[in-house]
């Protein structure tokens, strides 16, 4: 419950204290220190709180969602604690589109005010692609709307280091699993810091959890035989007996044509498989049994169930259930994994519980490289390191992500990366000015003074207009209109100084732009400094260096490809790093720095 002291006269108070069932207007209007705003207040059917923006110089207090109507002042009450405090019950609402109804719904937490929230993570085996991290600044863009917006979340993002992918690279580089999952998770760390992203406030990793996936396939046996051991020791999810819903929740899969076959292609979804050691080619994999020759010693374990490791699907539903319960609110990840990896944790987790396993399924869209998705398979994907190597770069490409709708796919091109630097370096230089004129603002405006005030009128709709765009689908693309219309407000007073010396600048309206960019930058998360890469900084001066090679590579590959888009834009992140590259029949290119 949120408490804000007003003044001890206002006239909601004494509304309150004398009439509680009186009903409030669009003009109710909370005081607090030298700012007075007036919003409306969302229908009763969706009660609003009254919350604290954050601001450098002060407090600025204002009513979120709604589109207007009334609210019942029985809905508001007085602490007793606190003379002059006024408590609201009720959050905003937050529509999301859930992909279990395929339109957006109402989010509604099972605890009133906090969001369980789990993530799906990396697979540790290799950098991640900034394709990759369009799902995780997905995740602190809805982290940080249900935060700006009263909300407690409980977020948890797991680490995948034990799979196929993980095990063939040991063998490949001969070093052990220990090594290469924690080089990649250290360097995963650092990418979500150059991000300036939340972090969750777990990350649990696969192999710490065997325990709680060994018991999960148990109690699947246990429920009608939904888990079944194989001839070679492998566990298996029986999906004949988890229909009709299997399939049919984030996807819609059409078993009658499919016939439930060898020929269904479920279980060739999945590369990540024993397909030759099932009942049936769609059931997947809970339990690989140990195979001499093919696993680890290091990445296999004994148990109940026998020798071996878990598959990928079950790692999520036991780690979700462990720090969440069998229910959690809110469910990310990559479009590409609504089927099979999402349809399956939900066929395992209530399989097992009876319960939901999740009310809220939110899927990002991919990233493209020309026409097509980027991915590692494909060869086509750049790590963050390589295609962002400069700072303003960083933010560029953080501000390009959570400015886009989340749902529709991405090109990452050079023009896009470009459009984004360029309104970065803008929206910098206006609050850079701003950071200067606050110098001379006085503090004790009066609110008459404010209140007269058109650009703080003006800034104050932006704000509304902005907190509506959150709470519709996190609306990032309507919500940076919001931010750059407080930004041509300041750019239009500056301008105007400029030409008439004799004009003074508006510094109450500019005070107020100001502190609405910090208010927006809650969730946009783009005004910050990039912390240094030492593993970069250590490379300077020291030859060509190893990301420059990496980058030469990629062209080369691209070349090979054909991707002549692709291999361009490699070749002018090598010029920015300060290199040339120079193409040579038959044999390696040359670089060189240039002078």
């Amino acid at each position: 419950m949120a408490r804000y002291s007003v003044a001890a006269s206002s006239i909601l108070l004494w509304a309150v204290a004398t009439n509680p069932t009186l009903w409030c207007s669009h003009a109710f209007s909370i005081q607090a220190g030298n700012s007075k705003n007036k919003r409306k207040i969302g229908a009763p059917s969706s009660f609003v709180f009254v919350t604290p923006h954050e601001s450098s110089r002060r407090s600025c207090y204002s009513v979120f969602g709604g589109r207007g109507g009334y609210c019942p002042l029985s809905a508001v009450t007085t602490n007793s604690e606190t003379t002059g405090a006024v408590e609201a019950e009720g959050l905003p609402v937050v529509q999301l589109f859930n992909s279990l109804h395929r339109r957006k719904t109402p989010l509604e937490p099972l605890e009133e005010g906090k969001v369980s929230m789990y993530t799906c993570g990396p697979t540790v085996y290799d950098s991640a692609h900034v394709g990759n991290f369009r799902a995780f600044l997905t995740y602190d863009v809805l982290k940080r709307v249900l935060l700006y917006f009263g909300y407690q979340v409980q977020h948890v993002c797991n680490i995948t280091d034990v799979d196929d992918k993980i095990i063939r690279k040991c063998a490949e580089q001969n070093i052990s699993l220990q090594t290469l999952t924690q080089e990649y998770c250290d360097k995963f760390m650092t990418d979500l810091e150059a991000l300036n992203i939340i972090p969750a406030d777990q990350y649990p990793r696969a192999t710490q959890h065997i325990d709680d996936m060994v018991q999960l396939i148990l109690e699947l046996q246990k429920n009608d035989d939904l888990a079944y051991k194989s001839e070679e020791g492998s566990w298996y999810f029986n999906v004949a007996k988890a229909q009709p819903n299997y399939g049919t929740q984030l996807v819609q899969l059409d078993w009658e044509h499919m016939g439930g076959s060898s020929a269904s292609p479920v279980g060739a979804a999945d590369d990540d498989e024993y397909a030759d050691d099932k009942m049936q080619a769609r059931d997947f994999c809970l339990w690989k049994a140990y195979k001499p020759g093919v696993d680890r010693e290091d990445a296999v374990w004994d148990t109940p169930l026998g020798r071996g490791r878990p598959g990928w699907h079950l790692e999520c539903s036991a780690m979700a259930r462990r720090y969440l319960g069998d229910t959690i609110d809110v469910h990310c990840g990559g479009t590409d994994l609504k089927f099979p990896h999402h349809e399956n944790e939900i066929a395992q987790s209530e399989g097992a519980t009876g319960k939901t396993f999740c009310n809220c399924w939110i899927h990002n869209g991919f990233v493209n490289i020309g026409d097509e998705k980027m991915s590692k398979s494909k060869g086509n994907f750049l790590t963050l390191r390589t295609a962002c190597v400069k700072p303003l770069d960083v933010r560029a490409y953080r501000y390009l992500i959570v400015s886009s709708q989340y749902r529709n796919p991405l090109s990452f091109t050079d023009a896009a990366m470009s459009a984004a630097k360029s309104a970065l370096k803008r929206m910098d230089k206006v609050k850079h000015q701003l950071t200067e004129t606050s110098l001379l603002y006085d503090a004790n405006q009066t609110d008459e003074e404010e209140n007269n005030n058109e650009m703080v009128a003006q800034v104050k709709q932006q704000l509304d207009n902005f907190d509506v765009a959150l709470l519709d689908d996190l609306s990032m693309p309507r919500a940076a209109a919001s931010l750059f219309g407080v930004v041509k407000l300041a750019e239009a007073e500056f301008k105007n100084n400029n030409k008439e010396a004799t004009v003074p600048l508006n510094l109450v309206g500019l005070a107020a732009v100001h502190d609405a960019m910090e208010q927006m930058d809650r969730v946009f998360g783009i005004f910050y400094q990039v912390p240094d890469d030492e593993e970069t900084t250590e490379e300077v001066d020291a030859g060509v260096p190893e990301q420059v090679m990496e980058l030469v590579q990629e062209r080369t590959a691209a070349k090979e490809a054909k991707d002549w888009d692709l291999a361009d834009s490699l070749r002018s992140h090598i010029t920015e790093l300060g290199f040339t590259v120079k193409d040579v029949k038959g044999g390696d290119p040359l670089v060189s720095r240039i002078d």
